[in-house]
């Protein structure tokens, strides 16, 4: 199978900026505890941007980037759990506003934090029945509509934004990738119910299970593609936690270089961290054409993916 070619790459995040300090004003915590447990320093947040605003910015953005004609484009994914409708999906409204043509399928993917690499994932192999060549992956998310801001526990740790890629297949790119589900519902959920349509998690249980199986999916990854670590210029972890990403280097034998860490500017994003950290490393230079970067996820659900990328 060929691999996935990151063509370009766009994000979008709203101009509201809540610092920790913001938030030990609204509950009681304070700066301190949170970077230390966490690394976050600020997120942000939505006043009046929704979720489409978000993913409809980075969308565009990657499509002028790529140089691509729109045309070009086979599907549209969107990965997200906190869309602004139950229907019609983020992906069709995205679909909509760029004016594409009715041949270019678009739909929405729900597998949480590791959304985003299950959609790319899957464009991979849609791609291999198309005729065209490129697919349009978007990571975008409102998680502030569903937090309870009396929970210190949960509301400190999340942010909004979206990411966006073009991508293709390629023969010459390395296909490599690990995905699955535990089917853990208790440890990380957000109901419909109107009266606890919020985010819950257990944070030690979720600590644990994201450190031991991100390790063990990055392996899956770099045995498949035959590939050491050392040969990675850059991993990309789910920007979840800090003292997490910490762990899967120690786990994996890694060095504080390789392993990209944004998360002291965004929070949690969750479908929209990896596509945000991919944005950035592809606008400061710190990747150049050829350059592969493991990518490697874990969510609610509990949900888990890695693959290789090609830039």
């Amino acid at each position: 199978m060929k691999g996935i070619q990151i063509v370009a790459t766009g994000s979008a995040v709203p101009k509201k900026v809540m610092t920790n300090d913001d938030w030990a004003k609204l509950v009681e915590t304070n700066d301190e505890w949170i970077r230390t447990r966490t690394g976050i320093r600020e997120r942000h947040m939505c006043e009046n941007e929704r979720n489409i605003d978000l993913g409809l910015q980075a969308a565009r953005q990657a499509l002028e980037r790529s140089g691509i004609d729109k045309n070009e484009l086979a599907m549209v994914i969107v990965a997200t759990f906190s869309p602004d409708y139950a229907t019609p999906s983020q992906a069709c409204m995205i679909h909509e506003a760029l004016e594409l043509s009715a041949s270019v399928a678009a739909f929405d993917m729900n597998a949480a934090c590791s959304g985003f690499l299950f959609a790319l994932k899957s464009a991979a192999a849609l791609l291999e029945q198309e005729d065209k060549k490129y697919a349009l992956i978007v990571g975008s998310e409102k998680i502030s509509s569903k937090l309870d801001f009396t929970d210190r526990s949960t509301c400190v740790l999340f942010g909004d934004g979206a990411g966006a890629a073009v991508v293709t297949t390629d023969e010459n790119a390395v296909f490599a990738a690990d995905w699955g589900s535990l089917g853990n519902k208790e440890g990380l959920y957000c109901s419909y119910d109107k009266e606890d349509a919020y985010v819950h998690m257990d944070g030690q249980s979720v600590f644990k299970s994201a450190v031991r199986t991100m390790s063990e999916c990055a392996e899956h990854v770099l045995a498949q593609a035959e590939i050491s670590l050392e040969e990675i210029p850059y991993v990309v972890c789910h920007q979840a936690n800090e003292r997490i990403i910490k762990s899967v280097m120690k786990q994996l034998g890694g060095s504080e270089e390789q392993f990209f860490v944004n998360i002291g500017k965004y929070g949690n994003t969750s479908a929209a961290s990896i596509p945000i950290a991919l944005n950035e490393l592809k606008e400061s230079g710190a990747v150049k054409a050829g350059d592969r970067v493991l990518c490697v996820a874990f969510g609610a659900g509990f949900t888990h993916c890695g693959l290789l990328v090609t830039f």
